[in-house]
């Protein structure tokens, strides 16, 4: 069997492997974070959040028919996209590596010998089965996100690339890089990672074409390819729209021609463009401008994916983000302008005070008959004395300034150099961020918990408390993936100092550069590894080759080439082994359905045709994810505060979607326009109102009739309404009031519910709930959940009663909202005890991170809440029930007892089963006491883990002592006070 046939076979060897991993261990359906919005977008068509992946939607919709009609299953083929485009990832990676693998050794075609074929398969298979099993790669490649299908065309196209560098003829050679652009195009609907693999095409086109490599020679091909970059970044992606944009209004606005009719123009120009620029190319035998315009035209067909958020957009899904329906709107969408930008290359350091905010250029919306401006771009002017280049602490958010100074160590008022900011570029941004991150993949991890460290050789040895040690998420390579990695990494330098450098280049690229660009803020709502997977995989090449240097090493010893190579791919192949035994349990989700169930149990709180509040990805997200895909609870409409401050959002809740009814809004959706005058509306105080509330709906009918008497001057462009009062009411029909409001709660309902504004004023999303609540006047339920009312700008705790997952607002006043919302327990008990759902969270085997634990937890909570008012309204049987419930889906083997398992302590006592508090006590305490312990003898500082530990012994001691059960009181005082006594000596 010759050489090209046993690296055909040995690499699907590599996909299979890959294949069969992913598919034991996808999740079966929609997780948290984005993929439950990705899978709803694909099984629909519908419009995610910018900039978009077209082509991963048109794809995962194909791969959601496989379902059969079965929508339960839906989730499960879409996440089969990322198992199959992560294993095709695979599998061109291993052809990458074993073609660089030939450059090393110096291999021709047709001149290998066995052991040289040996040597170069152990090498392709250990630096692609090390991919397959690192952490980062793994965990993206079973869910339903573009990083999967990105690595993909990364993947090839260094693939394509390197295989166009054996070509001899131009003609093949110019077909190739055709292929290449045209799959670079088609990445850029799923992400745009695949751009940087540009330069390093440009330092392969270079070495090929000129034997003799000079530095001027190697500066003059970067400045091209980043021109290229910039090119298909800035002028092809957001430049053409944005030209058709322009067009587009001096063709309707000037000319008076209809809508469209200047898309229409610029596309056939630039289709014409493109023609007779091809023709000219062929007729002239210009052969560069040849291959250069049919790689930008195929750049184009690829990049076509995008036309489906367009048409897409104008059939009104009900995920329909930004309304991309026409040019000016999908421009501001694929430039991610709702999300902001962050300084590069100068800007201000957070000290730094904001001297003006100056009028930009105009922003255009259509209207009946022509494009008219509805809003004009802002740029800060800020204090020349505080801003510098490459800004890295920027962010005048008050938990990233803490962050900001606890790495540099600046105190409050201190002005950072120049030094401090590189200094945060090092340790934080590259260190913590990046760094970090590389090690987790190669060296070991030392949990799953949020920030954790990463794991060295000697780490690996640690004494840890059992937590720790039976922590999932704790991976121990030794260090031994690094290790082959670096000598592999020298190998290839020493004998294939070209190649190195373009895998070196694309390494950087992927992993450093990113971090530049990027210039993420200190502190992420999640570990965010996964944007830098690109660079892990990279460095897996150099993993593979460290069987080169093994080889080359074994080959001095022992005289037989043959043994040298197996024993080299063997040892090799023992890195990838101890990767997927270590890497397993934390990356199983074959079992995992808690992400939908939650969400239903959110959807199941809602009373019928009701309106629920969320306040992020995870409580949003999976709710689309039940409602689009699997048709569960359609009459309630689903809105998130994140998009509630636009003017789209606000028009399209404005809209039936399935069995839900349009939001009566009582102000026209025209008065929610961005750039209007309720964008923001401060609270100015009248002499004669001070103390006082003001009338809702008079207030919106002012708002309503732009009474110019609310009207405040905020620069010399922008007009806003403001509020003359810090409290406004609504006046409540008690009949309808009491047709909502539980029983036991009657008497506390209100004639004129009275709300504070917290803050200095509302934004338009606390407008518009102000609006809805008005105008539904408690004819529609509207729900909210804790980040949704932590969000509002109304103070609504006096105000809401608990039915499940999420509070429901009445007009019944709660006169101790410290003390806890009041709980509606017959709704609630209906809820949790008959409606909600919580697949295998009894099942030990069913592997959850601590993200993914902390929804799991609310859920505990959840049962606690219900617990305490029953116990508060006597009843005692019901409490009880409720509390071996909670045990019942949630057990300790499965989900570990934590914080809200210590205060059913209390609750065990109380309903008179003392045997299961005894048994959460002894379980509670002894997992503290092993946590303090490690603590105290590591010499560590105190941390928030520590404090946390104490203060649970003081609340079982706290609960016996409540409960009048002295014994175990004093037992777990003494406890407590042994540790407390520690934390205060080490203060």
């Amino acid at each position: 069997m010759g050489y090209q046939k046993i690296n055909i076979i040995t690499g699907w060897i590599a996909f299979l492997i890959a294949l069969v991993t992913y598919c034991l261990t996808v999740e079966p359906t929609a997780s948290f974070w984005d993929a439950g919005e990705f899978i709803a977008c694909s099984y629909k068509l519908e419009v995610p959040h910018p900039p978009g992946a077209p082509f991963f939607l048109l794809t995962g919709r194909m791969f959601s028919m496989l379902a059969g009609g079965d929508v339960t299953q839906v989730a499960f083929w879409v996440n089969m996209l990322s198992v199959f485009s992560s294993a095709f990832f695979v599998l061109f990676i291993f052809w990458s590596i074993t073609h660089l693998a030939k450059r090393v050794l110096k291999v021709k075609n047709g001149e290998e010998s066995l052991a040289d074929t040996i040597a170069i398969m152990g090498t392709g298979l250990v630096g692609a089965l090390a991919c397959t099993f690192s952490d980062s790669f793994w965990f993206s490649a079973v869910e339903a996100e573009v990083y999967g299908m990105s690595a993909f065309f990364t993947s090839f196209v260094f693939w394509a690339i390197l295989k166009w560098e054996n070509l001899s003829e131009e003609q093949d050679r110019a077909r190739w890089l055709i292929l290449i652009a045209y799959m670079m195009g088609l990445s850029i609907g799923v992400h745009l990672l695949n751009l940087v693999a540009i330069p390093v095409l440009g330092l392969i086109v270079y070495f090929k074409y000129y034997e003799k490599v000079t530095k001027k020679g190697i500066i003059y091909t970067m400045i091209i390819s980043a021109a290229i970059v910039l090119i298909v970044l800035e002028g092809v992606i957001p430049g053409l729209p944005s030209i058709a944009g322009k067009i587009e209004i001096f063709f309707v606005n000037s000319l008076g021609l209809p809508f469209g009719s200047g898309v229409i123009f610029f596309g056939l120009l630039v289709i014409g463009g493109l023609a007779y620029g091809i023709h000219f190319s062929i007729k002239n035998n210009k052969y560069v401008l040849n291959t250069s315009l049919l790689a930008l035209a195929f750049i184009l067909i690829g990049y076509s994916s995008y036309a489906i958020a367009v048409i897409r957009s104008n059939y009104n899904p009900p995920i329909d983000e930004n309304n991309p329906e026409e040019i000016i709107s999908f421009v501001s969408y694929l430039k991610r302008e709702q999300y902001g930008s962050r300084p590069l290359f100068k800007g201000p350091y957070y000290t730094a005070d904001l001297i003006a905010n100056n009028q930009g250029a105009p922003v255009y919306m259509r209207g009946e008959d022509e494009y008219v401006i509805k809003d004009y771009k802002v740029t800060q002017e800020w204090d020349p004395k505080h801003t510098t280049i490459l800004p890295r602490m920027y962010s005048s958010d008050a938990n990233h300034i803490r962050k900001y100074r606890q790495v540099t160590g600046l105190k409050e008022g201190q002005k950072p150099s120049w030094g401090d900011n590189f200094y945060y570029l090092i340790v934080h941004q590259l260190g913590h961020q990046y760094f970090r991150y590389f090690m987790w993949n190669f060296s070991g991890r030392e949990s799953d918990i949020q920030g954790a460290g990463w794991v060295g050789i000697l780490d690996a040895f640690e004494t840890l408390p059992e937590m720790l040690e039976t922590n999932k998420g704790r991976n121990i390579y030794f260090g031994l993936p690094l290790l082959l990695g670096l000598f592999g990494m020298f190998i290839q330098y020493k004998k294939d100092v070209k190649l190195f450098s373009a895998t070196a280049l694309l390494f950087f690229m992927t992993g450093i550069a990113i971090v530049l660009y990027l210039n993420t803020p200190p502190i992420e709502p999640r570990e965010r590894d996964y944007i830098y997977a690109g660079s892990f995989y990279i460095f897996t090449i150099w993993v593979g080759f460290g069987v080169l240097a093994l080889y080359d090493l074994l080959k001095n010893i022992s005289k037989e080439k043959k043994i040298a190579a197996v024993l080299a791919s063997i040892l090799g192949l023992t890195i990838p082994v101890l990767m997927a035994s270590e890497n397993w349990d934390d990356h199983d989700r074959s079992d995992r359905y808690f992400s939908v169930d939650a969400a239903k149990n959110y959807l199941s709180t809602v009373a019928p045709n009701g309106v629920i509040f969320t306040g992020g990805d995870n409580d949003t997200f999976p709710l689309w994810y039940a409602q689009e895909v699997e048709g569960f609870r359609t009459d309630v409409r689903v809105l998130v505060f994140s998009y509630y401050n636009t003017d789209w959002y606000i028009q399209q809740s404005a809209r039936s979607a399935y069995e839900s009814a349009p939001l009566p809004y009582g102000l026209d959706v025209r008065l929610y326009q961005q750039g209007g005058m309720n964008d923001y509306l401060p609270v100015f105080e009248r002499e004669e109102l001070k103390g006082n509330a003001i009338n809702a709906e008079i207030l919106l009918q002012f708002i309503a009739d732009e009474n110019p008497g609310l009207q405040i001057q905020a620069n010399s462009y922008t007009v806003y309404n403001s509020i003359p009062a810090k409290t406004l009411f609504i006046d409540v029909d008690r009949s309808k009031a009491e047709q909502i409001v539980p029983e036991d709660m009657h008497d506390n309902i209100v004639d004129r519910m009275v709300l504070r504004i917290k803050g200095r004023g509302l934004e338009k999303k606390d407008l518009a709930f102000l609006d809805l609540l008005v105008n539904t006047n408690w004819e529609r339920p509207i729900y909210l959940n804790n980040t949704s009312i932590s969000q509002l700008n109304l103070d609504l705790r006096n105000y809401v009663v608990q039915e499940g997952m999420a509070y429901r607002v009445v007009p019944a006043f709660n006169e101790d909202a410290r003390a806890g919302y009041p709980v509606n327990t017959d709704a609630m008990y209906d809820n949790v005890m008959n409606k909600f759902t919580w697949t295998n969270l009894d099942d030990p085997s069913v592997y959850y991170s601590q993200d993914y634990l902390g929804f799991v937890l609310n859920s505990r909570s959840t049962f606690n809440t219900l617990a305490e008012n029953l116990i508060e309204e006597g009843d005692y049987a019901r409490a009880a029930e409720v509390l071996k419930r909670c045990l019942e889906v949630m057990p300790n083997e499965a989900v570990a007892f934590d914080i809200f398992s210590m205060q059913q302590v209390d609750l065990f006592l109380q309903v008179g089963e003392p045997e299961l508090a005894d048994h959460i006590a002894e379980v509670t305490t002894t997992n503290a006491s092993k946590w303090l312990d490690y603590y105290f003898a590591g010499d560590r500082t105190s941390t928030d883990e520590l404090q946390r530990q104490i203060i649970s012994l003081n609340e079982v001691a706290r609960a016996y002592r409540a409960n009048g059960v002295r014994e175990k009181a004093a037992q777990y005082e003494e406890l407590f006070n042994k540790y407390y006594t520690q934390l205060e000596a080490d203060r």
